[in-house]
């Protein structure tokens, strides 16, 4: 994906004299850090013109430097499924702090988050925090390899797993050949045992086993797609990995970073019905403070060190300030469950934003699963469906970039790419989303014109 920032005279930014500190701010920033960003996710590259800078949040808003207010619609990414602040993750984090930062030792907290964990996602029944997903999905390929005695792996076009080295690759000339890396600095060598297939194709998949059969150590896959817009698996491609995995003593690996604790309390392979042998999680079991975790059944992660030979550590893993939040939003999640709510709110914002592209001639596909949802705007008269990276890549990124700022001077923070997911939280409300419906049938209306 790209989100480098582009020049703040973008014709869409219409209002940008509305945020003259958030261009001073990034001005400063620019001069400091490489982009003006810390994550090339906050950067406004896709869309045009700079990025927001913001100074407070709460539930479902967000407020920038400029005091211009913001229906949220990214929640830092998906880990704000309570909404921002919430009064028992923030009394959480407060209580923990009184007591310290950060011990460099064991706690009490991090085995009572790991029952918690442990007792939500069916696939774990041992689990290691760490201080992302990122580290969480490159421990697991790790882990995965070295319980096998295996060195390849398989990952999917538009799936994205952090930004560990063997993982940034891409497809190379066919659908079952090795990738080849795709960011420089990334050797050949790291990539040369990743293979890159088309995601929801189970053609790929038995071509891919076929070829290269016990050498896989394992299957790695975001279960429900995140990273290319939201693109949903089919039943058929879910019970051949399984299948597939299983008969080959292949690792099956889900990635749930975003998924975990959102689709449904035990993630998408509870919502689904599958259970993979390792799964890896971050943002919403860290509450919106840097944690992440990687799990799976006992006798794989039996053999990451100092139980077996599998080298993983980490300072800060099982932070006590982060464990707090985690145990605070997993709380409120098991006690006060969100889903039937997220889902009713986002089969409403679904069916708005269907009507007036309709309405308006508008071609878009519209994928939705529980709380995350992408409209992929595309060129031709009829929506063709996003099922993998290749029909993904058929949008229209200048589209979206209209539809991101006719919403954003509406007052409604969405993606900055349209290869990422939308996610509501649990703090919108119904009015909220009548008020988003609204704003989208001005924008699509102007966008008819």
């Amino acid at each position: 994906m790209s989100c480098e920032p582009s020049s703040p005279g973008h014709p869409a930014n219409l209002h940008a004299d509305r945020r003259t500190k958030s261009h001073a701010a990034f001005a400063r920033a620019q001069s400091l850090i490489p982009g003006g960003v810390n994550s090339p996710a906050r950067a406004f590259g896709a869309v045009g013109g700079e990025p927001v800078f913001f100074r407070e949040a709460t539930a479902q808003w967000l407020t920038d430097i400029d005091s211009n207010r913001y229906l949220d619609y990214i929640g830092s990414w998906g880990p704000m499924i309570l909404g921002h602040r919430h009064p028992a993750v923030v009394a959480a984090i407060e209580t923990a702090l009184a007591h310290g930062t950060s011990y460099g030792a064991p706690t009490e907290a991090e085995t009572e988050l790991a029952e918690m964990i442990v007792a939500a996602v069916p696939s774990i029944e041992k689990v290691r925090m760490v201080s992302s997903g990122t580290e969480a999905t490159m421990s697991g390929v790790r882990l995965a390899r070295g319980f096998t005695g295996r060195e390849k792996i398989i990952k999917f076009a538009g799936n994205y797993h952090g930004h560990a080295d063997s993982l940034l690759v891409s497809a190379g000339s066919s659908a079952a050949t090795l990738g080849v890396p795709n960011s420089p600095g990334v050797t050949a060598g790291t990539a040369q045992d990743t293979l890159v297939l088309p995601y929801n194709s189970v053609e790929a998949l038995h071509d891919a086993f076929a070829r290269y059969g016990d050498a896989l150590a394992a299957v790695l896959l975001e279960p429900v797609v995140g990273n290319m817009g939201l693109v949903v698996p089919s039943d058929a491609f879910l019970k051949a990995v399984r299948e597939l995995t299983h008969h080959h003593g292949t690792v099956l690996m889900f990635d749930e970073v975003m998924t975990g604790f959102r689709l449904a309390y035990g993630g998408a392979q509870e919502r689904l019905g599958i259970t993979p042998d390792l799964t890896t999680l971050g943002k919403i079991v860290g509450g919106g403070l840097p944690l992440g975790a990687y799990g799976g059944r006992a006798d794989i992660m039996n053999h990451v060190l100092p139980a077996g030979k599998v080298f993983q550590a980490g300072t800060l893993s099982g932070n006590p300030l982060a464990v707090a939040a985690g145990m605070a939003t997993l709380t409120q999640l098991r006690e006060h469950p969100p889903y039937p709510h997220l889902e009713a709110i986002g089969a409403r914002l679904e069916a708005g934003c269907r009507t007036s592209a309709a309405a308006h001639g508008v071609p878009v596909w519209i994928a939705r699963c529980g709380s995350m949802m992408t409209v992929f705007f595309q060129g031709g008269p009829e929506p063709v469906p996003v099922i993998d990276w290749d029909t993904a890549a058929l949008s229209d990124a200048a589209k979206y970039a209209t539809f991101f700022w006719g919403m954003l001077d509406r007052g409604h923070y969405m993606p900055c790419s349209q290869y990422e997911a939308l996610f509501l939280s649990a703090a919108h409300t119904e009015a909220d989303i009548e008020s988003t419906l609204a704003a989208v049938e001005e924008v699509f209306a102007g966008m008819a014109r």
